[in-house]
């Protein structure tokens, strides 16, 4: 450990103060009596994929050993298709397997978690069979369903294949709440030292013309109109306005969902833990509610994770997991078994510094004992013949010693930035070359990035839910685990309630930097709109200018990605390696390749001190550092993956997520 103390200087700047909780969590006995095994557990969890077919105890047991000897903490066991059912040579031939939810397939499941749990494993489940909840147990009238479309949403290739089942109704708590009861009444519950999560995949219910029974009756209510005449040109560009109105209450249906599911969670003494990703809905609210907020990532950009980063911290939350490697180099199967450990972890550190403390590897297929032949196609491979095998024990133990330093205290924070959800509602569709075949709406925040202009600041994403919950005190804007000297507004559209609070925060003398003039979204306008902008605009700590209230944590040219964790009057903060900043879907082979050290200066700003430091990037290694007391401390993180090899992606070469 290299230990480094400088002369602390004093600036005559304005500076965050101490920052006490202002809101309590209304939460279950899960969360008041019983500590998240994620939050103390930093070994990261691998994904298990258990593909339709004859489970048996002895093979699992070798698959969790294996897990156990390379430095996993934990395993989230994911049920899904026959492997098989991708041979279409083979078509719908059945695999033999314990069938889903019956005595057998408990009895199995359970002694999973219970060998997890003596070997010190954590083992959550996911609460359903492939991505989207739903089964052959969901009958047509709780089915999710779209405007206009009699058939309704089947799953398929789900661990009940060639059997099909529907996808439940998102919408309506009659529908999903009796799902959720009956497979909390079907999953095996033995007695375990470790507790458990449930976890909730990214949304991967049909959300173009999303529809349910009673949301037209509910529609007329609340917006005095029909919305049938204009479903099947919502999102034309002719219908903004419709189209707001649309996703506000879209939104507050899937909200209450993400709610219940939680709650049912706690109230059976399981702790949730979700990728609200994808949903048409406020996110941040939803992610709020998660007890495990969690991001991804290749399918979503690293930035990505800065949102349920952001709800963690307002929801006091302490942990932010990430799905991670997923479709590292592309979509499907592109370079299985072929990964590279110094490409993975360029990834890892771009969460890190997105503000994830906690990495859930994409993942683990079931294998028979004593081999290693099965594979997922859509993740990096976790198996003794996998070209990663060698570096595996030693990577964890990386991603654990930073995680372990990443979940101390909670995320600093000095600028609260409102996310332009109104905006993205209003948009609709992305252009064709935004798109993927399974992404085709604004509303998924996919690119999405704090102002430039916030450079070195440690921006936090806030929504209108949030703004009503803080108070202003102390000249400091406070919710949750969060202290905002100043707040961030660049929106073409803001909810009139939005614009009520900000109006009467800026009234309350927080210092607003307002980009833009927002217009009023969705049919229902208010006569009062006017004169609150006229307010705004006529309030001398509102600016169309970003005026700094405090001197930006981390201040120079270049600067890398980073995370920064305070505890108490202490800073851990993470410093990515440049080569992990920026990064798009799908990363090159071999695009952490670096055979040169970086040097970066920059002055850290912390309690009325300064800090110069030079960051200096030798190729693979990321930086961090402690600071307390007038000293800053480098904490040492070294790991040297292999050199990776790079191969160019061939310019002819096909793009299989592209929308064509």
């Amino acid at each position: 450990m290299k230990k480094l103390i400088f002369g602390a200087i004093c600036l005559l700047i304005f500076t965050l103060g101490s920052c006490t909780r202002s809101t309590k969590s209304n939460k279950g006995a899960v969360a008041d009596e019983r500590v998240s095994p994620i939050e103390s557990i930093s070994k990261p969890y691998a994904r298990y994929w258990w593909f339709a077919s004859e489970i048996k105890k002895e093979d699992v047991q070798f698959n969790l050993d294996w897990l156990k000897e390379n430095g996993f903490g934990g395993v989230e066991i994911a049920w899904v298709y026959p492997h098989n059912s991708r041979d279409k040579r083979l078509g719908s031939t059945y695999t033999p397997r314990q069938e889903w939810l019956s005595p057998e397939w408990q009895n199995v499941v359970s002694y999973a978690i219970s060998y997890a749990d003596s070997l010190g494993l954590a083992c959550d489940l996911t609460m359903g069979t492939l991505w989207p909840f739903g089964d052959s147990h969901v009958s047509y009238e709780q089915a999710s369903q779209k405007y206009g479309e009699e058939e309704r949403q089947m799953i398929k290739r789900s661990w009940e294949y060639p059997k099909s089942g529907y996808v439940v109704d998102h919408l309506n708590e009659e529908n999903y709440m009796p799902y959720f009861h009956r497979l909390l009444d079907s999953f095996p519950d033995p007695k375990t030292q470790i507790p458990h999560s449930y976890f909730i995949d990214s949304w991967e219910v049909e959300t173009e013309k999303l529809w349910a029974e009673g949301f037209k009756e509910e529609f007329i209510q609340s917006y005095q109109y029909d919305i049938s005449p204009f479903m099947d040109s919502l999102y034309s560009g002719n219908n903004k306005e419709q189209l707001y109105d649309y996703m506000k209450l879209i939104s507050q249906r899937v909200i209450k969902f993400y709610e219940n599911f939680d709650q049912v969670l706690n109230e059976n003494n399981i702790f949730s833990r979700g990728q609200c990703s994808g949903a048409p809905c406020d996110i941040i609210s939803a992610y709020a509610h998660m007890d495990i907020p969690e991001g991804e990532a290749m399918l979503y950009e690293p930035e990505f994770n800065t949102i349920p980063a952001s709800a963690a911290l307002l929801g006091g939350k302490k942990v932010v997991s990430a799905e991670a490697f997923t479709c590292l180099y592309g979509w499907p199967q592109n370079h299985i078994r072929e990964e590279q450990t110094a490409d993975l972890k360029m990834l890892a550190d771009a969460l890190f510094a997105n503000g994830v403390n906690h990495i859930i590897w994409h993942g683990k297929a079931h294998n028979p004992k004593d081999q290693d032949s099965v594979n997922f196609y859509a993740s990096v491979h976790l198996g003794r013949d996998g070209s990663l095998a060698s570096e595996i024990p030693a990577f964890n133990h990386y991603l654990a010693s930073v995680s372990e330093i990443m979940k101390q205290g909670k995320s600093y924070s000095d600028i609260a930035v409102y996310l332009p959800t109104e905006e993205a509602w209003i948009k609709g569709m992305m252009p064709k070359e935004k798109q993927f075949i399974w992404a085709w709406g604004y509303y998924e925040m996919r690119y999405i990035y704090f102002p430039e202009e916030l450079a070195g600041h440690h921006p936090i994403w806030i929504n209108q839910e949030f703004l009503e919950k803080g108070v202003f005190e102390d000249n400091l804007f406070k919710i949750g685990d969060a202290c905002f000297a100043s707040l961030y507004v660049d929106a073409a559209y803001l909810d009139y309630e939005a614009l009520v609070r900000i109006t009467k925060l800026a009234q309350q003398g927080l210092p607003i930097t307002m980009k833009q003039i927002p217009m009023e979204p969705g049919t229902i306008k208010h006569k009062q709109w006017d004169r609150l902008i006229k307010t705004l605009k006529g309030l001398s700590n509102v600016s169309s200018e970003f005026t700094k209230q405090s001197a930006p944590l981390v201040k120079g040219d270049n600067l890398p990605s980073y995370w920064a964790r305070e505890i108490d009057n202490s800073l851990n903060i993470f410093f990515a390696n440049p080569t992990s900043k920026n990064i798009v879907f799908p990363v090159e082979y071999g695009q952490s390749f670096s055979d040169k050290t970086t040097e970066t200066a920059v002055v850290i700003n912390y309690k009325n001190r300064t800090y110069d430091l030079n960051l200096q990037f030798d190729p693979y290694n990321s930086l961090m550092y402690k600071i307390e007391d007038g000293t800053i401390e480098q904490i040492d993180i070294t790991f040297k993956p292999k050199i990776p090899v790079v191969m160019k992606r061939e310019a002819a070469s096909e793009a299989p997520w592209l929308v064509k």
